[in-house]
This record gives C-alpha cells, structure tokens and sequence, in this order.
C-alpha cells in the first residue's frame, strides 16, 4: 500500500517516505508514528495507542512520542502552527487531517528510472526484530536455504531496500542461493533504532551477539565486509565455539585515525569526517558523492546515484557522521592474533576505503589465514566486476568444499 497526501508518498513495501519523488530519510519510529495516524486518520489516535503501536512494550516517555511526531512534520513539509496534515489534539492525541488517496504499484527503486521485473523479484525473507540488552530494537533477516551463514552488519544497509538496490542485490541473491543467510541492520541504520544510547564498537559486537541468540544458532560460518570485519574478529574471539569459519572482505584491522601516520593523513580524516557532518543532509549529492566514489570507483553516474540512493535511505545525517567518527577508531590489532577459526581473507588490490595493505596485515595476525588479492578497485564489487565471480568461487572453495560447513551443528528456526 502507497498512501499520497500532498507532495508525498508513504511506501509500506519499501519502508519510505517521497516528497517530490526524492526519499526522506527518518527513523523507524517516524515512519511508524505516520503510519498508524494515515491508517486511523478518521478519528484522533490517543497517545497512548501510539505508544503502544510503535514502542510496544517498551517503556518510553511521553516525550519520545512528542519528538517523533515533530520529525514527521518537519519530514512531510507541515507547519507546526498551521498543521495541514497532524493535528494536535491537547490532553487526547494527534489526528491526522490531510487528504489522503491510497494506491498499489511498484514504483522504481532502482534508481535506474525502470521498476524492477517479476524475474528480479528476490527470495522471500522473513524479517524480524529482536531488544538488546539495552532497548536499541534490532532488525534481522532471514532468507535462502543450506547451511547457515551469518553476515556481520555493516553501515549503509536496509534488510528491505537493499533486495531492491544493484548495489547488495546480488550479493543477498546469491549468498541466498548457497545458504540460509542471516543479516541485520546495525543500530542506527535501515530498520533497526537510529536513536540509541549507545553507539560504539563493544555496542556492535553485543549487537551481532543478540542476533545470533535470536535466530537459534550454535556453530555456523561468520563473514565480515568492510567495517562488519572488525566486528566479526571481536566476536569469533569471544565466542570461538561457535565460529567455525571467518571470512573477511575489503576488511581491516585499524581504522583511518589509528592508522594514520603523517600530520596530513591525520588531517585529512578529520576533514573526512567533518564532511560527513556538514554536508549530509544538503539536498544536493555532490557531498556524498565522495563515499560513492570511494566505494565504487569504477562505478557509472547512475550507479553513482543508486550508492546516493542507498545512502540517504539507511541512515540520519547524524549517525552517518556517527558512524565515521567510530569507524576511524577501530582497532583489531591486538585481538586478530587470538582468532582461532580457519579464515579467508579477500581483499581488491586497488581499494581505497578497505585498502588492501590491511588485507595483509590482517592475513599477518590472524594465524593461518589465507589471504586472495582481486583486482578490483570497487570496495562493494557490482555484479558486472570480473572480481565479483571470484570472490564467489573463493567463497564456495571455503565453505562448501570438503572441509565444508558443519551441517548438523545449527539450527535456523523454521528450518528441518
């Protein structure tokens, strides 16, 4: 279902929000808030019910509500004053009061300006969301059949958008086709909470943990991309009866700050980080470009644009910048070394973002590691890179060779 009220759309599919045909990026509880007030916009929604339909049995304060109901706002264009669209109804509720007209469709969510086809339709999966320790709701997935492959999360994903961007497409295809694969948004990203009290590494190795109890597994393989590798090391270390193999892609072992060497380099990180939290929510992409170029240096202009797409969907101008401000402090260095699963390492000799010298100080750490070179430039390789068919092979050489993944020591819900 689509509803359209003035110069925007709510998506239910797709989890956005258009004005003017571009995505708003907002946070879950957003886009929830809008949700239930659109569904019962003939009579005024208590906030009670409110509290009740997006946090449910979360404890939450009166505040919290008061606070999503202002993004709404600002995120449809509606005056606080003047309310076209959510009335404030003082000591009761909200109603929302805009002309709303609903339809079905399936608009592009490409990027390409054609809307995906029947045969591009992805694998079902059955998302789900599991409360860390500290209440940060976490989203998880689950799809494909096989043994069990667990992906670490990395920033700049949506369990339900990536399905539909070239970006991860396929990626989640074929990893899907191989095995049961269980992926989650980080806190502060896509479907999980992006308003969380904690956001550090420790916070993303008890997220993955939190995951994995959720889904019911004892003994699977464990694979880490970019950022989601440190992650992936720090819990293999933790829970080393449980990993039984590592894979690591466009990873390292030190983050920009830590392995920054000259005064410039060090300079140049800050600059990196202050971009992000400058120029993020400008509504022109020329700021953002820079991380699309980054990741896909061999990208075109219109996969330029989808990476932008994909950019402004996943995640808030202040997490973006709260996540390069963390990521530039990772340090595996010292735990690398007590990594006790076999371990593949995969690393583009031309990346600028996982740079392949951190590859092979990770294959020099982690003891009996097999490290691969591609080459390749691109950090996430789109499906048309020849990289893109040898990481596949060198994957399924790894796990589903003779040594293979144990096939009886997990379990996946639903699953025989």
């Amino acid at each position: 279902m689509i509803y359209v009220f003035g110069d925007c759309e709510l998506d239910l599919g797709r989890y956005e929000l258009r004005r003017t045909g571009a995505v708003r990026a907002v946070e879950p509880q957003v886009f929830d808030v809008l949700t239930e007030l659109i569904r019962n916009r003939r009579r005024v929604v208590s906030k009670d019910e409110l509290l009740d339909a997006v946090w449910g049995d979360r404890f939450v304060s009166e505040s919290a509500l008061t606070s999503r109901v202002k993004a709404a706002r600002r995120a449809i264009g509606d005056d606080g004053r003047a309310q076209r669209f959510i009335r404030t109804v003082h000591g009761r509720g909200y109603q929302f009061v805009g002309d709303v007209s609903e339809r079905s469709g399936t608009p592009d969510t490409t990027g390409t300006g054609v809307a995906p086809t029947a045969t591009a339709r992805p694998p079902e999966q059955e998302i789900r969301f599991r409360t860390a320790a500290d209440g940060t709701r976490l989203a998880y997935a689950t799809m494909g059949s096989g043994p069990p492959l667990v992906k670490a999360a990395n920033w700049l994903s949506h369990l339900d958008y990536d399905w539909h961007s070239p970006v991860w497409r396929h990626w989640l295809t074929e990893l899907s086709s191989r095995f049961t694969l269980i992926r989650y948004d980080e806190r502060g990203c896509g479907l999980s909470d992006w308003e969380v009290p904690r956001f550090s590494f420790d916070a993303w190795v008890d997220d993955l943990e939190t995951v994995v109890d959720a889904a019911g597994l004892d003994r699977f393989p464990l694979l880490g991309i970019s950022q989601g590798g440190p992650v992936a090391i720090a819990y293999a270390v933790r829970h080393p009866e449980r990993v039984s193999h590592l894979v690591l892609f466009g990873s390292y072992a030190q983050g920009r700050r830590k392995r920054a060497v000259t005064s410039s380099d060090v300079e140049l990180v800050e600059a990196m980080i202050d971009l992000v939290r400058l120029g993020w929510e400008r509504p022109t992409p020329i700021y953002r470009q820079m991380f699309a170029a980054s990741f896909l240096p061999d990208g075109t202009q219109s996969e330029w644009r989808v990476f932008d797409d994909l950019q402004v969907r996943s995640c808030s101008p202040e997490n973006a910048w709260r996540f390069m401000n963390e990521f530039a402090d990772i340090d595996v260095v010292d735990l690398a070394p007590q990594v006790t699963a076999p371990t593949l390492i995969i690393g583009a000799r031309h990346d600028q973002v996982g740079p392949f010298q951190e590859s092979r100080l990770l294959a020099g750490l982690i003891p009996g590691s097999r490290l691969v070179p591609l080459d390749s430039c691109n950090h996430l390789l789109p499906e048309r890179d020849p990289a893109w068919r040898q990481f596949l092979t060198e994957l399924d050489h790894f796990l589903l060779s003779g040594a293979g993944v144990p096939r009886t020591t997990s379990r996946v819900p639903g699953l025989p």
